[in-house]
């Protein structure tokens, strides 16, 4: 007799899938010898596809089928290593080639920003005369912002969705969450963008000395950590400062998440007075608004003298001279190279990569690979994809998936893609983590206990039943292509509910959760 919990009535899709999403685990290994068994051909590739990408397609299970698991694998792995050798689809090239904010330059987007804020300012005045309301001030400046954050938004999912280069863009996602900027914050959400596509896309297999010094140069980082404000004890303007540009004196903002989130680690062995000595090193690192008036084109990072702390500084047991511009990329390069730096990095990779908690010789062999490579992040990925330990039962679907990854991973398994993605951005909001919406340096965790919660649960079962009831596919083929990432005891539950629950039922697996 068919357990009652699966028992369809009123509201019964979503309250069967919550049993499944959260009361029935999948089910367990229960041989030491089947724990410790090598994950077979097609759990391998799908392993792949999981972890170095958003999941299978359909169009991936067909192949394969036809190439086999273990050819189709070795092939993918090689390419996924050299994402430039990896043609775009033209649905996807003529997307983006649409999308504005994609190609417009620092100083046109923070002219749009500018803009906005002298209309809101305008709208205040008249507000002062009885003639405007202030939520007409505060809609101004979103009304201009919002559209280019959209924007944003739509080339990441489209990405994620549709390149083949899908260890670039769960790269791309690791390394942003990494070195997290807020797009709600002044004139962030314009250039959030341009900071994704010039800061940490063209870097996340390349050098990480680059990517630490085009994030640390990057107008969105500069205000988003008030790095732009920061001006040696006692700078006197000549003239105030437009916005974000306040002269507010020394500001250690950026300096400590710099030490603390983006190289050496809480724990990497620095000081309060290492904070306030860097952030002394880095003061003249802000941005020319000047750029930005009419008709300004370019770049908006700037080195101003005037601002900078000239003294001589004691960082790090280090004595360090006034240089100028060259003390912050001398401290930049002595970050990126740096025993501790290597040690945090390769924790926090692991830990997205591989497990929550993980094996602390694969910590160490990536560490000690990032410093011997001078911190080549393709050698560091490739160290990571060649290790035993990401490869063992015990990794194998050991990942909860984040909102971000369990919709991309609905979305690609479903072969849909939403050309309107508002509805897909108010999914992430709502399931607590909204694209680019981390208002701390910290960005968002990667960890199963920072989402696996009832609610959230909740909401991934009325999204799973949304999706199910848009793709139109069988509850057959979604289950040929998620392959053998589904267990057999979720097979033989879903056989026994009705086919048209079965997608949103297997959508809301345990299994499906997991990756």
């Amino acid at each position: 007799m068919r357990n009652r919990r699966f028992v369809l009535g009123h509201g019964a899709a979503i309250a069967s899938a919550l049993v499944l999403a959260g009361r029935v685990p999948a089910a367990p290994l229960t041989t030491s010898a089947a724990a410790n068994a090598p994950l077979s051909a097609e759990e391998r590739a799908l392993h792949a596809l999981n972890r170095l990408g958003h999941g299978p397609r359909p169009a991936d299970a067909a192949a394969i089928a036809a190439q086999g698991a273990g050819p189709w694998l070795e092939r993918f792995l090689a390419e996924q290593l050299e994402p430039r050798r990896l043609p775009q689809p033209e649905p996807l090239a003529q997307r983006l080639a649409g999308l504005d904010v994609l190609k417009l330059g620092q100083a046109e987007l923070f002219g749009r920003y500018r803009e906005a804020v002298k209309a809101a300012r305008d709208a205040r005045r008249e507000k002062a005369k009885g003639m405007t309301p202030e939520a007409d001030a505060i809609n101004a400046v979103r009304e201009q912002i919002r559209p280019l954050v959209a924007q944003a938004a739509t080339a990441r999912l489209a990405r994620a969705m549709q390149s083949p280069a899908q260890l670039e863009e769960v790269l791309t996602e690791f390394w942003f969450n990494h070195f997290n900027v807020f797009a709600g914050k002044n004139a962030v959400g314009v250039l959030v963008a341009d900071y994704e596509q010039r800061a940490i896309r063209p870097h996340v297999l390349g050098r990480f000395r680059d990517m630490l010094g085009a994030t640390a140069r990057h107008p969105a980082m500069l205000i988003y950590l008030d790095n732009a404000q920061s001006v040696a004890p006692g700078f006197v303007p000549r003239r105030a400062a437009p916005n974000p540009q306040r002269n507010s004196g020394l500001n250690e903002n950026y300096a400590r998440e710099l030490m603390e989130l983006h190289t050496l680690g809480v724990d990497g062995g620095y000081t309060q007075r290492d904070v306030t000595e860097l952030a002394r090193m880095l003061t003249g690192w802000g941005i020319d608004p000047r750029k930005a008036m009419a008709g300004g084109q370019g770049e908006l990072f700037a080195f101003d003298a005037r601002r900078h702390d000239a003294g001589s500084k004691t960082w790090l047991g280090r004595t360090i001279q006034g240089a100028g511009q060259a003390e912050g990329e001398q401290a930049l390069d002595v970050l990126a190279a740096h025993p501790a730096t290597a040690r945090h990095l390769a924790f926090k990779f692991a830990q997205a990569f591989v497990s929550d908690d993980p094996p602390a010789g694969l910590v160490t062999r990536l560490a000690d690979n990032f410093r011997a490579s001078g911190g080549d992040l393709r050698e560091f990925t490739r160290t990571l994809i060649g290790a035993d330990e990401f490869w063992r039962r015990e990794a194998y679907q050991a990942k909860f998936k984040t909102p971000y990854q369990y919709l991309l991973s609905s979305l690609r398994a479903l072969d849909l893609q939403p050309t309107d993605t508002r509805n897909l951005l108010g999914a992430l909001a709502q399931a607590g983590q909204p694209l680019y919406g981390a208002a701390t340096p910290d960005g968002y965790k990667n960890t199963a206990a920072a989402w696996r919660n009832p609610e959230a649960l909740t909401q991934r079962v009325q999204l799973a039943t949304t999706l199910g009831q848009r793709s139109g596919m069988s509850a057959e083929r979604l289950g040929a292509t998620l392959g053998a990432s589904v267990s057999e005891s979720t097979r033989g539950t879903l056989a026994a509910e009705p086919p048209a629950q079965r997608v949103a039922l297997l959508l809301a697996s345990p299994d499906f959760m997991k990756r």
